[in-house]
Order: structure tokens, then sequence, then C-alpha cells
């Protein structure tokens, strides 16, 4: 499973000198887009280089992670977007005359587990036609494509045309939105940059990580942005504030936005798109950053599982009920260290092997194991499963013990030796429904905003309630601490 496999790839588990705070969450669902007008004034339009971090929460459909131009016949569009494949793709347009695509890559980005750090540097001048569009995936070119189109010699793009328009998250006409977290977006103007001026791999653990950028030379309409809440420029939130000193604001930064503690320097868990199960024309999807599943419109079973796995260490994480027909909150072991068990039946795939869950239909616990359905019965959880309700998961892989909390309250601690069946089992965890959904929060970033803001002991997740003493967030700073 990617989300297993690719720990050396997460991006964050380092020693990372320059912290990353914030990211944005964006969700084709709600439209979110952002966008800056380039103004009256043409820019120098042969030369820029463009650097984001961002983490996939939903693959497939053409998804533009940014684009700017005028959409006039005589300026010629820009963008980069993940493709309906899921390759990268670096494009070019004329009204009307459609999409040339610069870059195409062969490779596939499908890990929704892993922040990639992208960068696109440009040159148009350069003699060298390889050199005159170039795409770095962490830290390294990529130079496997299915198409290559290098633009003439002195071409001129769209970005800086006299009233052109930046978005990010959005393609220019309003269309195919980006489904991932979004870390310092950052453009520089009229200058094509390494990867090595917005990262550099770690010493000790090789891994990829984002630099301070504040000493970059930004270009007169260049920009940054950090997405911090606390600015009062750009907009209300202050998310699309120009850290650059450029004020090159994002003004019209969509109200829906919501920022985020999941980024590159400290990765949370999410629920995994690459690993759930649906069955049934309604069986519900995954939205808001991957953190809500299921669908209340009825019809349908499915089962998604988190990004990361642990077999130590003392974890908390949170659901929301949006409503009570049918849900199993609980853990799932992962068979081999590499596979998550197969539904008992393909018609169900909620109901998982080696399973352990809170069922809160029939206010029970239960234990599936090849089969074998063991429940025991917890009459307490009658009083707290209605919509509204936030159950909290407090996983003791140290001890083997799962204790179930209801609104902040400690329901049931137990202790099942079966929660997984070797020393090297590898634990994630697990939803189950029925015509239902529920609100995932791990700490990074919820579909609801906690109103106590609670943290675990090490300043890490936002929560609804605080984490019992001892228990953590299931993010790669503690994970690198305890897991």
């Amino acid at each position: 499973m990617e989300a297993l496999q690719r720990l050396h790839n997460r991006g964050s588990i380092s020693t990372a000198a320059y912290e990353i705070d914030n990211s944005v969450c964006w969700e084709p669902d709600l439209a979110d887009q952002a966008y800056r007008s380039q103004g009256s004034t043409a820019g120098t339009r042969t030369k820029q280089t463009f650097s984001v971090w961002l983490k996939r929460s939903e693959l497939g459909g053409d998804q533009y992670i940014f684009e700017g131009g005028t959409g006039n016949a005589n300026d010629t569009q820009f963008g980069i977007q993940f493709s309906n494949s899921n390759k990268i793709q670096v494009m070019r347009a004329h009204t009307g005359s459609g999409y040339q695509y610069l870059l195409n890559t062969n490779r596939l980005f499908r890990d929704t587990s892993a922040w990639y750090h992208i960068v696109v540097a440009v040159d148009t001048t350069l003699s060298t036609a390889d050199n005159r569009v170039r795409l770095y995936i962490n830290g390294v070119e990529e130079t496997s494509f299915a198409n290559r189109n290098n633009p003439s010699q002195n071409d001129n793009l769209g970005t800086f045309a006299a009233n052109a328009q930046t978005s990010l998250g959005v393609s220019a006409n309003l269309g195919k939105h980006l489904a991932a977290y979004m870390a310092e977006p950052c453009l520089i103007y009229n200058a094509q940059l390494a990867p090595t001026s917005f990262g550099e791999f770690d010493d000790d653990t090789g891994i990829w990580k984002p630099k301070d950028l504040s000493g970059l030379t930004f270009g007169t309409y260049g920009y940054w942005l950090e997405f911090k809440t606390n600015n009062t420029v750009g907009d209300a939130a202050g998310l699309g504030h120009d850290s650059s000193g450029n004020d090159n604001d994002f003004s019209r930064f969509d109200s829906t936005i919501k920022a985020t503690t999941d980024t590159p320097t400290n990765n949370f868990c999410t629920l995994n798109f690459n690993v759930n199960f649906k069955y049934g024309t309604n069986a519900g999807g995954m939205i808001n950053g991957a953190t809500t599943f299921g669908d209340d419109t009825g019809g349908g079973v499915g089962g998604a599982f988190g990004t990361m796995a642990v077999t130590a260490g003392k974890w908390y994480w949170e659901v929301k009920l949006t409503d009570t027909v049918s849900h199993y909150i609980g853990v799932s072991a992962v068979d081999d260290g590499d596979n998550v068990t197969s539904g008992t039946a393909a018609s169900d795939p909620h109901q998982q092997n080696s399973t352990f869950r809170f069922n809160i239909s029939a206010a029970r616990i239960e234990y599936l194991n090849n089969g074998s359905n063991t429940n025991g019965s917890l009459d307490a959880f009658s009083d707290f499963h209605t919509a509204g309700d936030i159950i909290g998961i407090a996983l003791n892989m140290d001890d083997n013990q799962i204790s179930i909390y209801g609104n902040g309250t400690l329901q049931s601690g137990v202790a099942n030796t079966s929660i997984y069946d070797a020393a090297d089992k590898m634990v994630v965890p697990f939803h189950g429904t029925i015509n239902d959904e529920c609100q995932y929060n791990f700490g990074g970033f919820s579909e609801w905003t906690p109103s106590s803001a609670a943290s675990d002991a090490n300043g890490y997740g936002t929560f609804e309630y605080a984490p019992p003493s001892g228990y953590y967030a299931l993010c790669t700073k503690n994970l690198e601490e305890y897991g």
C-alpha cells in the first residue's frame, strides 16, 4: 500500500530547521479559488519560476494548480495541472486553438499520503530547447515525458500579460478545481531558478525539505503566500497576503478556503483515497481534504482507511457524526505490513477482517477476525451516538488497548490482545458506513471547526476535546518521536 511503503517520501520526517506553519485545503465541492490581476502594465513574459508544496486528497479529473493569462486570442495561457490520469502537465493555449502540452509526464502522481514539492522553471530565451521549461519534483528534475513540446525561443507566455489574471487551485475560466492541501505557492518573476532556491535534501534522512524563502529576490510581480491567518492584508482572513514584500496579494481569496496545520514539515494523517471501498450506486465518496467519508443519500456501503499506520505509541483522533444510521469506527490490521485486509465480501466492504470497531447503530464493540464476529455489549454508548456527537478514539498500541470517548467522556477502556495478531503488524484507522457520512479530525484539518482548539501535549493538532494524557495526534513529528 502506497501509504505504508513511502515513508521516505513524506517530506516531513526530517530535521528541518525551517518550519511551514500553515497550508490551505482546496475543495472542489466548495469551488475554492483565488486570483490576482496583473493590472494594465505588462511584464516580462519569457522567464518565471513557480514553486509549490502539495498533498493530494482526491484523484481523477483534471485539477489545476496554477494558471495565468488573459484568455485573449493574442495571449498564451500558461498553466500547471494534475491530469485526469494523474500526470503532471505543464500547458499553454491560445483562445480557440486548444491546449498544447509543453510537458506531460510519464510518471503518475497518486500518493495521497505524501507532500510533493513541484517547481516549474521557465526561460524561453535559452538556445537549448529542452532547458526552456523544466519540471522538478522533490528536488529532482523530471526527464521522462509522454509529450514534450518546447516553446520557440523568446516565446511570450501569458502570465504577465497586461490585464492577465493569475489563479490558484482553479483554471482561469473557473473550472477544474484542485483537491489538495497547498503550502507556500511562490512565483519568481523574470528568473529561472533551480529547486535548491526553495528546498534542500536533509543530511540525515535524504528527504527533500523546504527552505526559508525570505531571502529570495521575487521580482516586481513575484509573490509568496504563507497562508498566515493573522494577516489583515488581502482578505478578511489574511490568507491571500503576499509575504514577498511586493504587496501582490490575492485579494479575491474565496471565503470558504480554510487554513490548516497539515504541512510539509508536519504531515497529518487523513483518510486514504487510494485505499477505500465502495459498493452500490450511492456508496458515497471522500471530500473535504480526505477527512469526510460516506454519503447520506442512501443505497450503498463503504469502508475507508487512514494514511498512517502504527505499531507502537499512543494515538488520538475524533469523528463527528453527521447522521447515525450505521457507522463502524475503529482500526484495522494491515496484512503482512503491506496490504489492508479485504472485506469479507465484495458486497460488504465495511466488514473488514482483523478489525476492532465501535458499532454506532448497535452501541457495542465488535472484533472481526477472519469472518468471526465477537461482540461486546456496551450500553453506555447509547447516550451519545446522535448527529453532532463526537467520538474520540484513543489507540494504545503499547498495551493493545482502545479507549472510546463520547463528547469528551471516557466510555470504556477495552483491553484486547487481538487488535493485531503479530508483533510486526501495523494498524490503521478504519471507518465503515452504510448510507451515512462521518467527519474525521486527525488534528491537521477537519470539516468542522473545533470550538476548544485543544492540542496534544506537544502542541500538535486542533481537536474538539483535549487528547488523554500521553496520547498524541497522528502526524509525522509525533511518529518520529513515538511511533
